[in-house]
């Protein structure tokens, strides 16, 4: 003990050593008196201290006997030489203090006790919750909040798409089947607050404009998009700071969304975009927050983020396809991080491959089942034929209950010689093979000839022309033999129309609207050099499923020409007037395409060789009983994809407020949400004009100064020091490349565009305008060193919130549609773009 008191004597007094000993000489006597009256009281206050670390050292001595220590080095690192006399000391000390021999004897036995209680009473308790808020980000929430929900059921009228989500809405109430060709989750999300506010569906959703009805729970409904968009705020503010930008850069970020006219649209009314963005940057917030974490992998909050972080990105993708974007961002930054990893040598071979296969595991099942999940909760809740439902094959609507399946729930399964048959196009667009007592024109307008025979072509509604009758060649009758005849896989028929008694016929004349391929009609005997060439061949593609027969609903056929081996086709061409501009029939020399493909829909046997009752029994519809079989939900899910997919439904060609991508970075053009049927009150869709230039400028700055600092490093010259320019890079890299993959595939999409889709990619554009004002002032006040352009800097930034905050109120009244406009404000609204109306109202 007293080696370890000398140790540390020698160490800390500031008498010790040479240069000590000379200014000790150098002293007055006086000096020297006081001094040494100092030195004599501090050395009574270690030796009281010493005895009180006495017991203390005696366990630390037991344990350097047991071979943890040698007992008589002292102390690499010592501890403070006195300590406040009013602090009591601790039971455990660093194990390299030296113990006295005799004090370990005398109190090893006791120490053992007094260690193991204290070894019990500290260690951290198994689960441990604490509860931290940040005041900013609840701050930022609330304000949120309230300009969202601020008189949230005005107008109490279908604002624009609220049209399609509130019909959604209402058909999940009712269970009835709807097709729409983006994924459920929003709306589900909007039918769960309508159904919790017990809304029943009872309201129709016609068009835009029309006041709800007292049962429909609008606030509610649009409770949901607006509780989301308040979210995405914080969202975003921690984000920026999670990127390594100040709080003030977080809440910058965060003002400019909160304050935008746009943004507070749509996320103030049943649409979807407010859901879709929360999804998406909570997603790539916990995929931030997974790299703190690097040194602690498998751990409980490395799994916590990068499960939230793949949930959150999945839903995105879940609410709109075009969420497909952030997923992919937020796949990249995981991508990138990973290959830093592999530089790291720390990190072995085996570590790395389980680390890829975790990050793969997670980011491939949990996406995958929030998909398949919300698919099976809508196939599930909609088993009842609504209005789409044709869009659908008719295995599809066989399905469900009623429409289709109440048609064919009867009918017989086998197609046999003297079926009666509806033959439906499978897949794309959905119409019938049909004919009617009209003949192709002599001669087109190009001055092609035609065969002038009877038309045939592809009806798009339920109608008695488009029953056919199934012949054997060889059997002269139409009626259903007895034992039956059943049409098998390569079958050679002849396909009768039922009420004009005219065969199917293909002959080498060139189609009315594509010469390319083969006329086809209903075959009428001139008595020309003409012959009738009416044989098909059944060419059934999924005959595994039917042991080779040909069977209604489920089986799928090509139907082959026999004399020229073409197949029977929709062209997706529109005839002229003179064929009711109905779609037309041809056959292609081509015949593995979807348009080729075909099915029975209905279905009934012929039991009169009569043509006049023949014809009473096409319009009575006669049945015989036979039952049917459901479809599996992996039939439904595969097939409503598919029909997601490739189904045009949302393109609207020639809508009066389509924008192209470029005209969204000047909001050339915005959106007339609902006008009031009562009043001049009215909602645009348009942006803050400060912001939304402001945020276009921010992007060509931050372009230009990554190209100079980057062509200046490239000559050696370093503007900025490293890890100011590795955070430039960063922001730039998640916000920067979020911009991007969120704008410039939209130039490559073929469908009718709106401003709305530009949300995502203003989002990050908004965002790193905040980071490109916050290095503003960084290099002003580092670079620079000029304080005072800095404050000015910050004065010109409040400036300009301050017009940011006027551009808000001043759109107000065409964001919120409470307040009534003069017909010259309206005749603005409606027939100039954003910048005529402000010049207008000024």
């Amino acid at each position: 003990m007293d080696a370890g008191v000398r140790n540390r004597k020698n160490k800390s007094s500031p008498k010790a050593g040479k240069n000590s000993k000379e200014s000790i000489e150098d002293l007055t006597p006086a000096e020297n008196h006081v001094m040494l009256k100092q030195s004599i009281k501090q050395l009574k206050h270690l030796n009281e201290n010493i005895n009180r670390d006495s017991v203390c050292c005696a366990g630390v001595n037991e344990e350097l006997r047991d071979g943890k220590g040698d007992g008589e080095s002292a102390p690499d690192t010592p501890p403070p030489e006195t300590a406040p006399e009013d602090t009591v000391a601790s039971p455990t000390v660093p194990k390299e203090m030296p113990a006295s021999p005799k004090t370990s004897t005398q109190k090893s036995s006791t120490h053992k006790k007094s260690k193991n209680a204290n070894k019990t009473s500290s260690a951290p308790p198994p689960l441990e919750l604490s509860l931290r808020l940040d005041g900013m980000s609840v701050s930022i929430f609330v304000l949120s909040f309230i300009t969202r929900i601020w008189k949230l059921e005005t107008p109490r009228g279908i604002v624009f798409d609220e049209l399609h989500y509130g019909k959604y809405a209402g058909l999940y109430m009712q269970n009835t089947f709807f097709f729409d060709s983006q994924p459920p989750l929003g709306k589900q999300l909007i039918a769960l607050a309508a159904y919790i506010a017990g809304f029943d569906g009872n309201f129709k959703f016609d068009r835009i404009g029309t006041p709800y009805d007292p049962i429909v729970p609008v606030s509610a409904m649009r409770m949901v998009p607006a509780f989301f968009g308040s979210l995405l705020m914080p969202t975003v503010y921690n984000l920026m700071v999670e990127l390594g930008l100040s709080h003030y850069a977080g809440g910058l970020a965060a003002f400019l969304l909160i304050f935008d006219n746009a943004v507070l649209a749509q996320s103030r009314f049943i649409l979807m975009e407010g859901i879709l963005m929360f999804f998406g940057v909570f997603g790539l917030l916990c995929i931030l927050k997974f790299r703190r974490f690097y040194r602690q992998p498998y751990s409980l909050p490395w799994f916590a983020c990068l499960i939230l972080g793949a949930a959150s990105l999945g839903a995105c993708f879940c609410v709109r396809y075009f969420g497909i974007f952030t997923f992919l961002l937020g796949l990249g930054i995981l991508t990138r991080d990973f290959w830093m990893m592999v530089g790291d040598r720390l990190v072995s071979e085996r570590q790395l491959l389980g680390h890829l296969l975790t990050r793969a595991v997670v980011f491939i099942t949990i996406p995958l089942a929030l998909y398949i999940g919300c698919f099976y909760v809508h196939l599930s809740l909609l088993y009842k034929a609504g209005p789409n439902d044709n869009i659908m094959t008719s295995a599809f609507q066989a399905s469900l209950e009623g429409g289709l399946a109440a048609i064919i729930s009867n009918q017989p399964v086998k197609v046999v010689h003297g079926s009666q048959i509806t033959l439906r196009h499978t897949h794309g667009r959905t119409c019938w093979l049909h004919s009617h007592d009209a003949v192709y024109p002599v001669k087109y307008p190009d001055g092609r000839g035609s065969s002038h025979q009877q038309q045939v072509t592809c009806y798009s509604y339920k109608d008695v022309n488009n029953w056919w009758i199934i012949k054997k060649p060889e059997i002269e009758e139409l009626v259903v033999t007895e034992p039956h005849e059943p049409i098998k896989h390569g079958d050679i028929i002849q396909i009768v129309h039922g009420l004009t008694s005219r065969a199917l016929n293909a002959h080498d004349v060139a189609a009315a609207m594509s010469p390319h391929n083969q006329e086809v009609a209903a075959y009428i005997d001139y008595n020309v050099s003409m012959p009738a060439q009416t044989h098909w061949r059944v060419d059934l593609l999924n005959s595994e499923l039917t042991d080779g027969y040909w069977h209604a609903v489920e089986s799928q056929i090509r139907l082959i020409h026999v004399n020229s081996s073409q197949a029977l086709k929709f062209s997706g061409r529109q005839l002229p007037d003179w064929g009711f501009r109905q779609h037309e029939i041809v056959t292609d020399k081509v015949l593995d395409q979807e348009d080729t493909i075909w099915n029975v829909e209905e279905h009934r046997y012929t039991r009169t060789d009569d043509k006049k009752e023949r014809e009473k029994d096409i319009l009575q519809s006669e049945m015989i009983p036979m039952e049917r079989k459901n479809l599996t939900f992996w039939n439904k899910l595969f097939e409503l994809q598919y029909k997601m997919l490739f189904n045009n439904q949302e393109n609207v060609a020639g809508h009066m407020y389509a924008s192209e991508p470029l005209d969204w970075l000047s909001l050339k053009r915005g959106v007339a949400y609902w006008i009031s049927a009562n009043s001049n009150a009215q909602i645009h869709f348009i942006g803050n004009v400060v912001t939304w230039l402001s945020g276009t400028l921010g992007l060509i700055v931050y372009i230009g100064l990554f190209l100079f600092y980057l062509l200046r490093r490239q000559r050696a010259c370093y503007d900025l020091p490293e890890d100011a320019w590795n955070k430039y890079c960063t922001f730039g890299e998640v916000l920067g490349i979020g911009y991007a993959v969120h704008y410039f595939p939209y130039f490559l999409v073929d469908r009718t565009l709106f401003l709305h889709h530009y949300m995502p990619a203003y989002l990050f554009k908004l965002c790193l305008l905040a980071a490109v004002i916050e290095h503003g002032h960084y290099l002003i006040r580092e670079n620079l060193k000029a304080p005072r352009l800095a404050k000015v800097y910050v004065g010109a930034v409040g400036a300009w919130m301050v017009a940011i905050l006027y551009v808000f109120w001043f759109f107000a009244p065409v964001t919120y549609g409470t307040t009534d406009l003069t017909a010259d404000e309206v005749m603005s609204m409606a027939w100039r773009d954003t910048w005529d109306l402000i010049i207008h109202k000024q």
